[in-house]
């Protein structure tokens, strides 16, 4: 009777300490995941801000490695240090290869690559579509995707690092520019948000050279008692003039897009 009591108890021990662990697991992955999340907003910061149409080939890769070992990062438990150095070194290396490549132009034609023209003046240019690693019909479809169906639309049509296709389209075909008609626009300038969800802005304000006495008379000008009635308010500085976007009462039922 005394040996079956002492085996339910070690077995219950033996259960705790099963659950225990596990909770203590869990713990460590909700710890380590933060600490993965931290690392990869200061590699990020450290690398710089890119949009993926920006991304380099080499980039890319970088990018794609690290978030790998993010994730291995935020569930490895025995030895969480190496994936940390492992995420250091590819973002020092990334941040390394940019300075590089930002002080040798030889370097960043090699790291990055380089623009190439595949079209020009009505020819075709093979070798460097075979650089490109692109096929004339690759070429076309980039083509139509610009508006560009007919080629003899086209000037110039080069293929850059990022995998994106600039064109030059020929004189007769480019959009209308207001100096072509001697057109003199007045230059806009951004527009200053000095009320946002309600609230008043005032340090902007005072740079648009305004007070609140103007901000009040502009809204009863536009038929608002106060700010709270705006959700959004911008200022023209070129004309002075208050721009206002009040908030909607209810929800658009209607949804054009569906």
């Amino acid at each position: 009777m005394y040996q079956i009591e002492q085996v339910v108890y070690s077995s219950r021990n033996s259960a705790f300490y099963i659950k225990g662990g596990t909770a203590m697991e869990l713990l460590q992955v909700a710890l380590t995941s933060v600490g993965s999340v931290i690392t990869l907003f200061l590699l990020t910061k450290l690398m710089g801000n890119k949009q993926v149409s920006q991304l380099s080939m080499f980039d890319y890769i970088i990018g794609i490695t690290i978030g790998s070992i993010a994730a291995e990062f935020a569930t490895e438990l025995e030895n969480p240090e190496r994936a940390l150095i492992a995420l250091a070194v590819y973002a020092v290396s990334a941040y390394l290869v940019s300075v590089i490549t930002g002080k040798s132009t030889h370097m960043r034609k090699i790291i990055i690559g380089r623009p190439l023209i595949l079209f020009d003046k009505g020819k075709l240019y093979r070798n460097n579509l075979k650089k490109a690693r692109i096929d004339i019909s690759d070429f076309l479809t980039h083509c139509r995707n610009q508006g560009y169906f007919d080629l003899s639309q086209i000037r110039t049509a080069v293929f850059e690092y990022n995998g994106s296709l600039s064109i030059l389209p020929v004189e007769g075909n480019r959009p209308l520019e207001p100096s072509d008609m001697k057109l003199e626009p007045v230059q806009q300038e951004l527009l200053v948000n000095v009320i946002l969800d309600g609230n008043i802005n005032e340090e902007n304000l005072k740079k648009t050279g305004n007070n609140i006495i103007w901000l009040e008379k502009q809204l009863k000008k536009q038929g608002f008692h106060n700010a709270e009635e705006i959700f959004l308010g911008c200022v023209n500085t070129v004309e002075n003039t208050l721009v206002l976007y009040p908030a909607a009462a209810a929800d658009k039922t209607f949804d054009p897009f569906e």
